[in-house]
């Protein structure tokens, strides 16, 4: 995530706080325990500050396949869910909402995503390997 040129400090502050809770969510995520701990995570701070989270799209593991188990949620599901474990790769990407949590993705080209409201959205990601004392980057 870049912030090019002026940008509103309300913008600077929504890109910040997206990424602790990247940071956050990357924490709470430890060895034998569920990764809706993520989820909660991210979601406490982003709504302590105000945003919302969207709900659409999560990290997800990396394995044979560049998307597979487990969906990393990045919101309280309420429900405990896989358990994560040593060995696991998998990403943490949390998006971020100044407004509202509801998206649309544009039928013109079927993949640019944009909050209903229109306002302003940041997004950090990176993958983790999970270890026996917890996370570790590897996507640096």
């Amino acid at each position: 995530m870049y912030l090019i040129g002026r940008v509103d400090k309300r913008v600077e502050r929504l890109v910040s706080v997206c990424k602790e809770c990247l940071d956050l969510g990357a924490a709470a995520a430890q060895p034998w325990q569920p990764v809706s701990n993520i989820g909660k995570a991210i979601e406490r701070h982003a709504t302590k500050h105000g945003y919302s989270v969207v709900h659409e799209f999560a990290g997800h593991g990396v394995g044979f396949a560049l998307h597979e188990e487990p969906y990393v949620n990045h919101y309280n599901t309420r429900r405990r869910e896989m358990l994560l474990v040593p060995g696991m790769v998998f990403t943490i990407e949390p998006m971020i909402n100044m407004g509202g949590r509801e998206v649309f993705i544009d039928e013109d080209d079927g993949w640019t995503v944009v909050t209903e409201d229109e306002l302003p959205s940041a997004q950090w990601e990176h993958t983790y390997l999970m270890t026996e004392h917890g996370v570790e980057i590897i996507s640096q």
